[in-house]
Order: structure tokens, then sequence, then C-alpha cells
């Protein structure tokens, strides 16, 4: 089927245009996109195959979502067809400081929540395949939900399949608690653990202690969080641990680096300037950029390097979908400027 797998929901993301408020807009923009799916699109996008495992409604939106994964290159195969449930939707406005974005959701019953273990063949899904991709978003949906995350991450395990996972706490879905109480014993079958400056305390209670401004996030410590990546790597045996480190000291003008632990050695990057026009799947984009580093390097180093450049070139276009290229990734790996390319 190929090479990387992943396995979410996706939503159709409507937001008003030119930073109005929903209650003033009289149109709404449509994108699709969903952390899993943006990851598959995000390695796609620099050359690996990827499929997208997933449950949508048979019904017109569905297949809007369907006819934008296949056109950004994803094998769309392995997704459900749904008599059951909705297309989730999501709605964005566009903030400016002091007002900082927000996000509504509108995503209960959606197809996906309603799936039940015996709906994916996973054995046929991983059968070339050297990578399996999720996150928290996934068993937060339902209890079937959890349950198809917990056999995926089996099955990929069963298959000699390198598991990557994304803690990606969203409150809106359920509480700190709940989360670690479903997700602590998916860890076993994860060998890479992708979170944030933010979820890996609230989450698994591990934080970060020195100079990290852990309330506003405007100034963030990389060393500080190093030994987060540490502690996490030691308590659940994992292969790698990355995180990601956003400081936000403005909506629209952020600086973006990662660091990671793996075999005993701390990695980290420069530290990217952001002139953002869109921060969502920013940090999907970084996973897509570490799979690529680690799939093609065989390089913890090179995880890390292309999965920071993939994100800081995410936060240049609109949308979830991340749609640099990999000759521009590269490119700014080796410290492109910002002059008008001709």
């Amino acid at each position: 089927m190929a090479e990387v797998i992943t396995f979410g929901e996706a939503m159709l993301r409507l937001a008003p245009p030119n930073f109005q408020r929903l209650e003033q807009t009289a149109t709404l923009d449509v994108q699709v996109g969903g952390g899993e799916l943006n990851v598959a699109v995000g390695a796609a996008r620099l050359g690996l195959t990827s499929a997208w495992v997933s449950r949508l409604p048979k019904n017109a939106l569905g297949r809007l979502a369907a006819g934008r994964v296949r056109q950004a290159g994803v094998d769309a195969s392995a997704i459900i067809w749904a008599d059951d449930g909705r297309m989730g939707l999501y709605f964005v406005e566009f903030g400016a400081a002091p007002r900082p974005s927000s996000v509504l959701y509108d995503r209960s019953d959606s197809s996906l929540s309603r799936i039940q273990p015996a709906e994916v063949d996973w054995k046929k899904v991983f059968t070339t395949a050297r990578w399996f991709h999720t996150s928290g978003i996934t068993p937060a949906l339902s209890e079937g939900a959890a349950k198809v995350t917990r056999q995926a991450l089996e099955a990929a395990r069963a298959a000699g399949v390198t598991v990557s996972y994304d803690l990606n706490y969203r409150s809106k879905l359920w509480t700190p608690d709940r989360a670690q109480a479903v997700q602590e014993p998916l860890m076993e079958f994860v060998d890479v653990l992708i979170t944030t400056e933010e979820d890996s305390g609230v989450v698994f209670k591990i934080r970060a202690e020195g100079k990290t401004d852990a309330e506003g996030f405007r100034q963030v410590s990389a060393e500080a969080y190093k030994d987060v990546a540490r502690r996490l790597q030691e308590r659940f045996k994992f292969q790698a641990v990355a995180i990601t480190l956003r400081e936000n000291p403005l909506v629209w003008r952020n600086t973006w680096t990662a660091v990671a632990y793996a075999e005993g050695k701390f990695y980290d990057d420069v530290k990217y300037e952001l002139e953002i026009v869109d921060r969502v799947g920013g940090g999907d984009s970084f996973s897509a950029g570490f799979i690529y580093g680690r799939l093609t390097k065989n390089s913890w180093e090179a995880a890390v390097r292309y999965g920071n450049a993939s994100s800081a070139l995410k936060h240049t276009n609109p949308g979830d979908f991340n749609w640099a290229t990999l000759q521009e990734v590269e490119s700014l790996l080796k410290g492109a400027s910002l002059r008008v390319v001709r």
C-alpha cells in the first residue's frame, strides 16, 4: 500500500476571511485537515509514499475530503465509507495581538468516532509499510476509536513497523486524567513519541524546570525540555522522544525549534524566526519531516532537522496541509535567503 501509514480523523475547516469574527462574516474559506492526514500529506510532499486510514460519511462532504486527500498525493484506498456518522467540522477565527486565534469544534458523532475494531484489516494495511503514525486525538474521539487505535498499534508492532505517536492533547475532547489513563497503556507499542513543550506536562505530568515561561510561552528553554525528553524516554523506553518548542510573543510572529533524545544522545537544531501565514498543522509537518529524515537518512539528527525545517515552512502557507517541496526544505536547511526566487 505505502511506506508511511497514518490513522485518524479529518474535518472540514471553515474560516472567515480577513480576520473577521464568525458572527460578522458572510463567507467561509473551506479547507480539509486533520492531524494524521496532515502527516500523510507532508510525507507525500517530501517524496515518501503514504496512505491514510480513516472512516468518512458516504456523502458529498466525505467525497470532498477524499478528493483533497488524493489531490495531495496520498493513497485513499483504505478509507472506510460509512452510512452512519457525519463529517466533523471546525471553525477557525484568526486573531491578532492582543486577541489570539480561536477554534470552535463541531465534531461529535463523526463517522470515525463510530469505528469498531472489525472494520480495518491492519495486516493488509501494513503489508508494505515501514512507518505508522497516529496521535492522541484519535483515541480521544470514542471508546471504539480508542480500541481501534490500540489494535493498530499492536498490529504495527507485530509487522515490525516503526510507530510514532504525537501526544496532541485536546482539552475539548477529554480531561488530562482521562488522557493519561487511556494513553499510558498504549506507550508500550510506541517507538517514537512526538510532543510539545506543553502536552507532556498535561498528560504524563513530566514538566520542564527552569526558564520555561510556562504560562505564556513567550520564552522557552530548549535545555529544560531536553531533560523532559530524557525523562520520557527513561519512563516509557521509547527509541526516541522529540519535543517541538514554540515561542509566541505575538500571534503572527513566533519562533520554532525542536529537540530530541535518542540512543542516549540529545539532538537539537536552529531556532527559526517565523512570520506566520497559518500555524495550523505546524506540528504535523514536524512529524512528517521527522519521519522522512529518519527513513531516508537513517539519522536522528536528520530527523530533527528535516522536521524542524518542514514545520517552519508550513507556517508560510494557508490551510492544514504543507505544500512545501523537498527542494524548499533542503534549501532552507542550507540557509536559503529571503530574496525573491527568480
